[in-house]
């Protein structure tokens, strides 16, 4: 006789059941987190449409408001492609019906320069956004594309305030910090030494913030009712 090593016989339909269940658990991980996905991107539409509802209550005009939330939203893809270009992480824009819109980056570490630009962006791109409105009205002789164009040098205009949670004032602060911090050299991952503040960076997002400024500025007085430079 030849001895055989003995093998335990396992119960199929045990098997089948792990098995099963497994799968089952697996597929809910992946439906639930398609699902979270998809929910979040819906939401966030569904909060753009709520805001256009609620502009058009406040405006009195469904075309101006689509309108206004068109200006909105370029200001914040002005923020998220520059953050792109930067190879930052971003987030698609998320709309607060009646109060605005807002990105989030993750920017931990990023040097003042990097930051202004980020800053500096949504101000920029919604204000060419204004001055292309701004043009279409004075060309189709459109007093409700001026008034349009108008809001938009001042939407962009205010966020260009030095306050600690607009645009103006992460630029403030960025400038701030360009002016007094040394400028780390690293080789590799490892700081080896601290030179001087990069002060003509500091400088320059100042000239930057002044200039954009003065240009929205310059468009909110043009585009005024009956104003003129």
């Amino acid at each position: 006789m030849t001895q055989r090593d003995y093998e335990p016989i396992h119960p199929r339909g045990g098997f089948s059941v792990r098995r099963s269940l497994e799968r089952i658990g697996g597929s809910a991980v992946v439906i639930g987190g398609a699902a979270l996905k998809w929910g979040f991107a819906f939401s966030k539409f569904f909060a753009l449409f709520i805001s256009v509802g609620a502009y058009t209550l406040w405006f009195g005009s469904v075309g101006f408001a689509v309108g206004f939330v068109a200006l909105i939203l370029v200001h914040e893809l002005g923020h998220v492609a520059e953050a792109k270009r930067q190879g930052l992480q971003v987030s698609a824009p998320t709309f607060i019906p009646l109060i605005g819109a807002y990105v989030t980056i993750r920017h931990a570490g990023l040097s003042p320069w990097r930051s202004a630009l980020v800053s500096l962006a949504g101000p920029f791109a919604g204000g060419l956004a204004a001055a292309v409105v701004w043009a279409a009205g004075e060309a189709r002789g459109s007093s409700m594309l001026v008034a349009l164009a108008n809001i938009g040098f001042l939407l962009n205009a205010f966020n260009l305030l030095p306050l600690g949670f607009l645009d103006g004032g992460s630029i403030y602060r960025a400038a701030v910090q360009a002016w007094r911090a040394p400028v780390i050299r690293f080789e590799g991952a490892v700081p080896v030494q601290a030179l001087a503040p990069d002060r003509a960076r500091s400088l320059l997002i100042w000239t930057l913030y002044a200039g954009l400024a003065a240009a929205l500025v310059a468009g909110l007085l043009a585009t005024k009712t009956g104003g003129r430079l």
